[in-house]
C-alpha cells in the first residue's frame, strides 16, 4: 500500500444504519408487473432512517447497504404495508363531505386523524346518504417487488 500524499482524496462510503440520511432511487411493483412507484426516472429521494418516510419493512431491507449498492426483494403484506384490514373500512355520512369533493369510486381523500396525522382513504362506493371509504394503505395486503440503488449515505451527526 502506497503512502497518502496531502493532495490525496479520501472518500468514505458508509452504511445505511440507524439515523443515516439516504438519499436512493426506489421502484415498488407489484406482482402484476405493474409500478406502484417509482423514483428511477425522477430525482432520487433523500431521508433520515426512522423518520417515517419509509414503512418499517422497507427501511429493513436498507440496513448495511452503500453508495452504489442495489437491492431486489419480494416483500409480503406483512413485511410492506400490512395486511388489507377489514376494521379500516368505513360508511362515512355523505353530508360530511365538503360539497367541492369530487367523490367517485377510486378517488383518493386525506382524512385527518384524532391525533392531526392524515391519512389516505379510498372511496369504495357511494350513495345518496354514505360513502363507504377504505383506510387501509393503497398497497395493504399486496405482494410488492421492492428495487433500491443507495446513491448517498451520511451516517447520523454528519448532516
Amino acid at each position: 500500500m502506497k503512502p497518502l500524499r496531502s493532495h490525496d482524496v479520501i472518500t468514505m462510503q458508509f452504511a445505511v444504519d440507524v439515523g443515516s440520511t439516504v438519499t436512493l432511487h426506489l421502484a415498488l411493483t407489484l406482482e402484476d408487473g405493474s409500478v406502484a412507484e417509482s423514483t428511477f426516472d425522477e430525482d432520487p429521494l433523500t431521508f433520515t432512517m426512522g423518520d417515517g418516510t419509509l414503512v418499517h419493512g422497507l427501511e429493513l431491507a436498507l440496513y448495511g447497504l452503500r453508495p452504489g449498492d442495489t437491492q431486489r426483494l419480494a416483500l409480503y403484506p406483512e413485511q410492506a404495508f400490512g395486511r388489507h384490514d377489514p376494521e379500516r373500512i368505513h360508511h362515512l355520512p355523505r353530508s360530511g363531505f365538503p360539497a367541492d369533493i369530487e367523490l367517485l369510486p377510486g378517488n383518493i381523500i386525506a382524512f385527518d386523524t384524532p391525533e392531526g396525522e392524515e391519512i389516505a382513504g379510498t372511496v369504495l362506493s357511494l350513495d345518496e346518504h354514505t360513502v363507504e371509504v377504505d383506510l387501509n394503505h393503497p398497497l395493504a395486503g399486496r405482494r410488492i417487488i421492492f428495487d433500491v440503488e443507495i446513491v448517498d449515505v451520511n451516517p447520523a451527526g454528519m448532516q
